[in-house]
C-alpha cells in the first residue's frame, strides 16, 4: 500500500465543456465539480489507510489565468475548507497547505489557518494542498534559506547533502510521494514537487478529474502494487 499520494488534479474545464457540449455555459463550473470530487477522494483515502494525500491546489503560474478564474479558483478553495472542516475532523484528517499564501485574499488565508488549527489533531490522513506552489519556487526558496545558514556560519558547505536539503523542502514532514496520480491523460509534472518525485511511481488516467472517483484511485493503488520498485538499484 503506498503510504503517500500525490494527485495532480487536471481536467475541470474540459470536463465542464464536455457536460454541455454545444451549449454557451462558463467553464469555470467544472473547478465547483471537481471540489466534490476532492471531498469523496478525500474519504476514500482514508478508508485505503493512505497516510499522506498530497494535490495540487493552484500553481505559480496559474496566477495568468483571467482574472475571473482566478477570483472563482480562491472562492473555491475558501467554501471548501469551509464546507469540510467539521468532517476532516470527524474521519481523523489533518489538513496543512504548502506554498507561499501570503498573496492570497485575507478570507482564505483565515479560512486556511483555522482549518489547519481545529484539524490538528486528526492521526488518519494528513492532507496537503498544495496553493500557490511550484517545484521551481520551492526550490528558490530552499536555495534563499541554504544560503542564510551558509553566510551565518550556521552551515558549512560540507553538510549540505540531498538528506539536509529535504529537510528544507515544504514536504519535509510528509517525505516523498510513492505514487503520482494524474488525471485527464496528460503526460507532464507541470512543475508539481520537481524533487520529491524522483523515484515516484507515475499512474496516469484518461479520467478527467470531475469523474475521478473512490474506484478510481483503488485502482491506481492496484496498479501501484503490481510496481517492482527498483530506486536505481
Amino acid at each position: 500500500m503506498p503510504r503517500h499520494i500525490a494527485i495532480i488534479m487536471d481536467g475541470n474545464r474540459r470536463w465542464m465543456r464536455k457536460q454541455f457540449l454545444g451549449k454557451e455555459t462558463n467553464p469555470l463550473g467544472g473547478h465547483w465539480a471537481g471540489a466534490e470530487t476532492l471531498t469523496k477522494v478525500v474519504e476514500a483515502a482514508c478508508d485505503l489507510g493512505i497516510k499522506v494525500l498530497t494535490v495540487f491546489g493552484f500553481s505559480t503560474e496559474n496566477w495568468g489565468r483571467s482574472p475571473e478564474e482566478v477570483t472563482t479558483l480562491l472562492k473555491i478553495f475558501e467554501t471548501y475548507l469551509e464546507n469540510n472542516r467539521q468532517k476532516m475532523v470527524k474521519q481523523g484528517v489533518r489538513l496543512h497547505v504548502i506554498g507561499e499564501i501570503s498573496p492570497f485574499p485575507p478570507e482564505l488565508k483565515k479560512a486556511i489557518d483555522l482549518t489547519c488549527q481545529v484539524t490538528e489533531g486528526g492521526r488518519e490522513l494528513d492532507f496537503v494542498i498544495a496553493l500557490n506552489y511550484g517545484g521551481r519556487d520551492e526550490m528558490r526558496r530552499v536555495m534563499q534559506k541554504l544560503a542564510e545558514e551558509l553566510l551565518s556560519g550556521r552551515l558549512d558547505k560540507e553538510q549540505i547533502t540531498e538528506k539536509s536539503i529535504a529537510q528544507y523542502l515544504d514536504t519535509a514532514p510528509f517525505g516523498d510521494p510513492d505514487l503520482l496520480v494524474r488525471t485527464s491523460g496528460e503526460r507532464r509534472i507541470s512543475n508539481f514537487l520537481l524533487w520529491q518525485l524522483a523515484y515516484t511511481e507515475v499512474y496516469i488516467t484518461e479520467t478527467l478529474w470531475p469523474d475521478f472517483s473512490e474506484k478510481d484511485l483503488l485502482k491506481a493503488v492496484l496498479d501501484f502494487q503490481k510496481r517492482q520498485r527498483r530506486r536505481g538499484k
